[in-house]
């Protein structure tokens, strides 16, 4: 019963800092340091606070489903249009060619070297340095855009140029853990001029693939040759982290339009000191 108590604290923490700029990373980090599973196998948790981010990407499936779904099924979605044409919608294609575009630097670098970052950098002081960095690169960022115009307000106006330079920045997340994906390309599209609902949207869509991808590659490394018991916390983490995202990116969706990303920003910086401590702390 712990252990499935456990798997449910872990599925709300993914819910909620997956899509928050704050690092699921760091926080699933300190929460396995201080409530960690004592009945699985050697490097379940590595496994498992990976896949678990499944559930958080089919509650985005769900919610922005008519904007990322790219076939015409409905014979009122194909209303004057014809051929084979009539079957796609070719902005939404548009779109996908370029969040792939934005997933080749992480993907190569992260299919090559994704032991070697993690023995590098997957400890304490990395994500705490990690968090703070960021922290404070979300402030200044926000104060140096303040009274500036977004170039970019539009998922339609992304070019092919501005997804790759998303997906330079999402592959500094992929190095160095803690620095919240979403947090990096977020503080990428920001400063290249893309506005904060676009940079939001698009940075939603981007983790499908992403994490699809990197949840794949932790099982295969992992194997398939679970216990029931850890099939069983792997489900019910995936679920709960599926259900709180549901009500997460909703909430992010409306806040970042009145308000900015300061508050993750300081957020960010406090929590990187609070993983310090524990480093210190809880051995």
């Amino acid at each position: 019963m712990m252990e499935i108590i456990k798997a449910i604290i872990y599925g709300i923490v993914e819910g909620i800092t997956e899509w928050l700029p704050i690092s699921s990373t760091g926080h699933l980090i300190l929460v396995e340091r201080l409530i960690p599973f004592e009945s699985t196998s050697e490097n379940f948790f590595e496994m498992f606070d990976v896949v678990i981010q499944l559930g958080a990407i089919l509650a985005v499936v769900a919610l922005f489903w008519n904007q990322i779904w790219p076939f015409a099924l409905t014979k009122r979605e194909r209303e004057n249009r014809k051929g084979a044409a009539s079957f796609i919608k070719m902005d939404i294609m548009t779109l996908w060619f370029k969040i792939l575009v934005s997933c080749v630097p992480a993907a190569v670098i992260g299919i090559l070297f994704d032991d070697v970052f993690d023995a590098l950098f997957y400890n304490y002081f990395s994500v705490a340095l990690a968090l703070i960095v960021f922290g404070v690169a979300f402030i200044l960022i926000e104060n140096w855009n303040k009274g500036r115009s977004p170039k970019v307000t539009a998922l339609a106006d992304i070019s092919y140029q501005t997804a790759l330079m998303i997906g330079v920045f999402q592959l500094i997340a992929a190095v160095f853990p803690g620095t919240s994906r979403s947090g990096a390309t977020i503080v990428g599209a920001l400063l290249i001029g893309v506005s904060r609902t676009v940079a939001a949207e698009y940075t939603f869509f981007l983790a499908i693939p992403v994490m699809f991808g990197a949840s794949l590659l932790k099982l295969l490394k992992f194997g398939f040759a679970f216990e029931g018991s850890e099939l069983l916390l792997l489900v019910l983490g995936t679920v709960v982290a599926f259900v709180v995202s549901l009500f997460v990116l909703r909430f992010l969706m409306g806040y970042i339009k009145k308000h900015d990303f300061k508050v993750f920003g300081w957020y960010r910086i406090a929590l990187g000191i609070v993983v310090l401590a524990a480093s210190a702390f809880l051995k």
